[in-house]
């Protein structure tokens, strides 16, 4: 009875060690989340003082200045898939690392619109590669019961470095006069050459070992590693899943086949009604728009910190509910608190009602995307894909996300602007618009998403792909 006592001790000790083992290594892949959302929000501080500073027109300023590292997302979601697939998940997520250290550095000591432009799209590769490459590598290294919270993670680590940014924002405005802008933005070097360094130690994705590189000694041991149980079973599972992708005809090779149809449209719609809500258009402008309902400048930046800290909370509740509750049933909690929230800031605008309750509101809808579209848009992408073409699907969801998130942010000036917007006076029709887009989503919701929570990817891959 001793020994049975001590060997079990020592398996539940070996079982929580590695545990913690996977819980550390899907924290380091995740931290490309906190730069990526670091780097999209920090600009919100830097938008007025660089419109001072370089005069430009207000197009050139929405495309140049706002958007740029927007574009060069959707080129590295477009693209990230590629070396992804050919080199490996940790290589790729390396090389985020690099890019957005030598974005954050570039951007902060630009000498004009053109060399600031051209680092902020460098830094927009890296997001987007990340948002490719990071949720690919957790779903991989995770299993069907930690899937869920693991991948989201990466979510959490975005809304985090979303937080941070506002913070830092706030606290170093001011302090290099006309230049603090550039202080905001170099800053962010730090936790990238911290990331870079922390990502040499952690291993290559199992299922991309087997699946593709064909190497089963270099998985097993990575699958020790993680403390997966039934290793030669996940092997062969894995294998099959590969055998049977490769063998299943010409038409697998090809990305857009019929038999993936239903998964990219699943992908397509979850990532564009992400951005129809007008989540990226309230980060972004978050100090523009509270402005205009009457807050001063630096107020509006201090509750820029409120949206931040609303958008941490609601997710860390989001990633504790998305394997108990499971990803559709956050889906359909977040379109209703889109459709409400929405809808009265809308109201809020076009009755001048008072700027504490619109704040009320907004925050409201920060806490209804964070549950809902937050929580579950990359661990869905992540997850509906097979094996040989998760890359692929995940740069695809991505692209679809990002190429909709730059649209947004390229056109709110057109709208927005104080002097010429189209909806200069009063921008209540814009809210409007993002809430008849989430009624939509809802209806999308009930009808075509299936629940995945706590089912292998493998288990996944059979029941939706179309033979």
């Amino acid at each position: 009875m001793q020994v049975s006592f001590g060997s079990r001790a020592t398996a539940q000790s070996g079982s929580t060690a590695s545990s913690a083992n996977l819980f550390g290594i899907s924290l380091i892949a995740a931290l490309a989340g906190f730069i990526f959302g670091f780097d999209t929000v920090v600009i919100s501080g830097a938008n007025l003082p660089i419109k001072e500073l370089w005069h430009t027109s207000r197009l050139f300023h929405g495309f140049f200045i706002m958007s740029m590292a927007l574009w060069g997302t959707v080129v590295g979601a477009l693209l990230g898939g590629l070396p992804a697939q050919k080199y490996g998940r940790k290589k790729v997520l390396l090389w985020i690392g690099i890019f957005f250290s030598i974005s954050a550095l570039g951007s902060a000591l630009a000498n004009g619109p053109y060399v600031f432009s051209f680092f902020r799209f460098i830094g927009g590769l890296g997001i987007g590669v990340s948002s490719v490459a990071a949720p690919t590598y957790v779903s991989e290294i995770s299993t069907p019961s930690t899937r869920g919270r693991l991948v989201a993670m990466y979510q959490f680590n975005i809304v985090f470095g979303i937080l941070i940014a506002f913070l830092s924002n706030y606290f170093l405005q001011g302090v290099g006069g006309p230049n603090d802008w550039r202080w905001m933005l170099g800053v962010m070097a730090i936790p990238s050459l911290i990331y870079t360094l922390m990502v040499f130690g952690i291993p290559e994705s199992p299922r991309w070992l087997v699946a593709v590189k064909r190497d089963n000694t270099a998985a097993r041991r990575v699958m020790e590693r993680l403390g997966m149980n039934n290793i030669d079973d996940e092997i062969q599972m894995i294998t099959a899943s590969a055998t049977h992708e490769a063998h299943a005809g010409h038409d697998n090779h090809h990305f857009f086949s019929k038999k993936y149809s239903s998964i990219i449209w699943l992908a397509f719609f979850v990532a564009f009604f992400n951005q129809w809500s007008g989540i990226n258009f309230i980060l972004y402008y978050a100090p523009e728009i509270l402005s205009r309902a009457g807050l001063a400048a630096k107020e509006s930046l201090l509750n820029s910190i409120a949206i931040g800290g609303t958008n941490l909370l609601f997710t860390f509740l989001g990633l504790y509910l998305i394997d108990r509750l499971g990803r559709k049933t956050l889906l359909i909690i977040g379109s209703i608190g889109y459709i409400i929230s929405l809808a009265m800031v809308a109201w809020c605008f076009y009755a001048h009602a008072s700027a504490g309750l619109l704040m009320v509101f907004l925050l409201l809808f920060i806490a209804a995307h964070a549950i809902g579209q937050g929580a579950v848009i990359w661990v869905f992408i992540s997850e509906i894909f097979p094996n040989r073409v998760r890359a692929m699907g995940q740069s695809f969801g991505a692209s679809v996300h990002w190429v909709f998130a730059a649209l947004i942010t390229l056109i709110t000036p057109v709208f927005l602007d104080k002097d010429d917007g189209i909806f200069k006076d009063n921008p209540w029709p814009i809210f409007g618009f993002f809430a008849f887009m989430m009624a939509l989503q809802l209806i999308w919701v009930l009808s075509k998403v299936p629940e995945t929570k706590g089912v292998s990817l493998e288990d996944l891959e059979r029941k939706l792909v179309k033979e």
